[in-house]
């Protein structure tokens, strides 16, 4: 005796899957917002993801996004360019750098240090690598 899984309908999924990336673009969206205030998120990946995510799920918050003072020149010169703006490059590294500043006067372990130092590192040559856009 076999069962069948029952077949979700073409327009039910569609929904299930338009869900799915408004939820991510939401959670993506609210880490960035916590990221302007808490120096261990960044917040311009966040931003990006939620750009992609919402422009499959929800075009209006997409749109909101794109012409959002703050987020909308983030967005349109990471899409037209591949760029970080100067500023957010030196405040970005400037905020890596704070923390693992923190870290060693914290007294974090050698080893958690070196791990921290690694990936903080590289992400500091991520953003420092990519143009600076449009002047």
């Amino acid at each position: 005796m076999t069962q069948e899984t029952p077949k979700i309908p073409k327009q039910e999924r569609r929904a299930l899957v338009r869900l799915a990336w408004n939820v991510a673009g939401s959670v993506a969206l609210l880490l960035g917002l916590i990221g302007v205030v808490l120096p261990v998120l960044p917040t311009t990946p966040f931003v990006l993801v939620a750009a992609f995510a919402f422009s499959n799920g929800s075009p209006r918050m997409r749109q909101w996004l794109v012409s959002h003072a703050v987020f909308g020149p983030l967005i349109a010169d990471w899409e037209a360019h591949g760029a970080i703006a100067r500023p957010i490059k030196r405040l970005s590294c400037a905020i890596m750098a704070g923390v693992f500043l923190v870290s060693v006067i914290a007294g974090v372990a050698l080893p958690i240090l070196i791990v921290q130092a690694l990936c903080l590192g590289g992400a500091a040559a991520y953003v420092l690598s990519r143009p600076d856009g449009p002047q």
